[in-house]
């Protein structure tokens, strides 16, 4: 790939929910998206990424946990209603976490280094022909999150990412020009 091929990739990418909710991606294309994320930066090499995959019903099981986790913290029951099915979008889920560190410091470089796996995740998506986004994690759910899906209960859930096969293309974003203070 030439530095203009993965420029147009890198632009091309949109989040997405625009999928079909119903038509499998093939664990082994998982793997590939799962695998790109562990090629991030990680300069104490920690390897801090934790992911689960959530399919079929566990998909279900996840929304409950999550509304249940939302409804004891007092969200507002629209919200939590939302939440029980909402993750029935897309055939999978990718629950991505990342490791506590050492220390303070540590941990938040995990997390740095975890959200950079996930635009990993997203740009290998994107050349499969998937789509996918990166959805927040509730207020309140990590504990809950993290339990039902193996994790540690020190690790912090960063995002989930919706994925599967596109039903159209997203509409392009006009994005402002680039901030850059030039410092010599």
């Amino acid at each position: 790939m030439n530095p203009d091929e993965l420029e147009a990739l890198i632009r091309s990418r949109r989040s997405s929910l625009l999928l079909d909710a119903h038509r499998q991606v093939d664990n082994n294309l998982l793997q590939r998206v799962i695998d790109a994320a562990q090629f991030a930066p990680n300069h104490r090499r920690t390897w801090p990424l934790r992911v689960a995959a959530v399919s079929g019903a566990s998909r279900s099981a996840l929304g409950d946990t999550i509304a249940d986790a939302m409804a004891m913290f007092g969200d507002d029951e629209a919200k939590v209603t939302k939440a029980r099915t909402k993750y029935l979008r897309s055939p999978v889920v990718l629950v991505v976490a990342s490791a506590q560190g050492s220390s303070e410091n540590e941990t938040e470089e995990n997390k740095y280094a975890v959200a950079a796996g996930i635009q990993n995740m997203l740009l290998m998506a994107h050349s499969l022909g998937l789509a996918a986004l990166w959805g927040s994690p509730a207020k309140g759910a990590n504990e809950a999150i993290t339990r039902m899906c193996g994790f540690e209960t020190s690790d912090h859930v960063m995002g989930l990412v919706y994925v599967g096969w596109p039903t159209q293309q997203a509409p392009s974003v006009e994005r402002p020009p680039t901030h850059i203070n030039y410092l010599d």
